[in-house]
């Protein structure tokens, strides 16, 4: 990406585009009240560029060389008191296209530039108002489709997860400054700076670094949802399954074995997670054509879900095609449940005899909605894990996230292994450990990552 000019004077319209009785036009830069009383007129004849002006709401219009454009409420907000901490100023008009891609047109005649998207985030991490976790953090409260992911957004935009990092930070940096002051004074008169007690403070930070990679999963998973299939022979029920967790009659079921052909989707939340559902084909040998096609489909969702849910059929016999396809299952690495339906039909029926490489067998009745919630409990807890923090603490939620602190807890594993090494080694390992952890929160990151970062905002953001 084009290095931007943080110099100029950007704008962008911030709503989202359609119809809506509000749409906001944004400004931010050195010329934003300049440029905004180029084509503002107000209503009372107020002088929106005069001292002492900032934090203040003004009606009147939009004109341009053509006439007037649109009614609006004009904000300003002066540096450093506003979110990029720059001159800001934001246009509420009419939110149709037509009014709001006139306004933003006649603040580009008036010198301003058409921003980037995410420019006015990266202004403000630029500008030291937020670092790099919370700058992302403003995506993920836009793109949060459950309140348990804006409650993670929420905690990393607030600081909590920076906090972590910054605690960690401190205390790696306390440990270089004693380790390079025994390689810069060898000969003084000091106490043992590289001790046990050094080792052990840097062991904790080890322990919190492991602690917060466990949360990288129940991370990833708030912000980017979770694919679970649901798998099984023809007519073991699992498109009743489908509709019985959805709450409502989406697939197709019949008495006829082979009624699903291709594969059917929907969203659902799991314990906070936003779950994509699907309602595979049974898996059987076939010589119908479409049928075939569907099984395929449905071993193609099977190989790339984050959790599959097997499902048996409790009132009929467990058939050598139930074993061959809970093998399948299990060769794969990936979470999994076994579901024994229709004990509404059976409710004596035992758990298979190879039940066991799939853990607790969980029984359910899809027709009767029976030990329906302690199902959803049970693959919430399968996609989440052990992780003791909630999406209110801080969890590592970002690929490059996992990386940068994978290779700070490897520098530190390196360190404690040659902790009698000469000082400078050891100085070595834990400046690698320093900068791996800056890059989380901005202060190493290399500008191509925060280029790509940025660039996947919205434009207006």
């Amino acid at each position: 990406m084009k290095a931007r000019s943080t110099e100029d004077t950007i704008a962008a319209i911030a709503t989202a585009q359609g119809e809506a009785g509000i749409g906001i036009v944004r400004l931010s830069g050195p010329e934003a009240v300049p440029i905004a009383a180029s084509v503002f007129v107000s209503s009372r004849g107020c002088d929106i560029t005069g001292p002492g002006r900032g934090r203040c709401v003004y009606h009147g219009e939009v004109r341009d060389h053509a006439g007037v454009i649109d009614e609006v409420l004009l904000h300003v907000m002066r540096a450093p008191h506003t979110y990029t901490r720059e001159d800001v100023v934001e246009i509420n008009c009419h939110g149709g296209p037509g009014p709001l891609g006139a306004v933003l047109e006649a603040l580009l005649e008036r010198g301003a530039r058409l921003a980037g998207p995410g420019e006015f985030t990266q202004r403000a991490f630029l500008n030291g108002r937020i670092d790099l976790v919370q700058a992302e953090a403003v995506i993920d409260r836009i793109r949060a489709r459950t309140r348990a992911a804006l409650r993670a957004a929420d905690a990393a935009g607030t600081g909590r997860l920076s906090a972590a990092i910054y605690a960690m930070r401190d205390s790696l940096a306390d440990a270089l400054a004693r380790i390079e002051a025994a390689v810069d004074f060898p000969e003084d008169d000091l106490p043992e700076l590289v001790d046990q007690a050094l080792r052990r403070r840097l062991e904790g930070v080890r322990e919190q670094m492991s602690e917060l990679l466990d949360t990288a999963r129940a991370g990833r998973l708030y912000r980017e949802g979770a694919g679970v299939a649901i798998v099984g022979r023809p007519n073991v029920g699992k498109s009743s399954l489908f509709n019985a967790l959805l709450r409502d009659a989406r697939a197709i079921v019949t008495p006829q074995p082979g009624t699903t052909r291709d594969l059917i989707e929907e969203v659902i939340t799991i314990s906070g997670v936003p779950v994509r559902l699907s309602d595979t084909a049974g898996l059987r040998a076939t010589d119908d054509e479409i049928e075939q096609m569907g099984v395929e489909i449905a071993r193609g969702a099977l190989r790339n879900a984050d959790a599959v849910l097997l499902l048996v059929d409790a009132a009929a016999p467990v058939s050598e095609d139930d074993e061959l396809l809970a093998r399948e299952v299990s060769a794969l690495d990936v979470p999994r449940l076994l579901v024994l339906n229709k004990i509404d039909l059976a409710p004596d029926a035992r758990p298979p005899a190879w039940a066991g490489a799939f853990g607790a067998c969980h029984p359910v009745s899809a027709k009767t909605a029976q030990g329906l919630k302690e199902l959803e409990a049970a693959l919430g807890r399968l996609l989440l894990g052990d992780v003791a923090a909630g999406p209110d603490q801080g969890l590592i939620t970002r690929l490059h996230q996992r990386d940068s602190l994978r290779r700070a807890a490897a520098a530190l594993d390196r360190l404690l292994a040659n902790f009698t090494a000469s000082p400078e080694f050891l100085s070595i390992d834990l400046r690698d450990a320093l900068d791996a952890l800056g890059e989380i929160t901005g202060e190493t990151t290399p500008e191509d990552i925060l280029d790509r970062i940025f660039s996947s905002f919205c434009i207006g953001k």
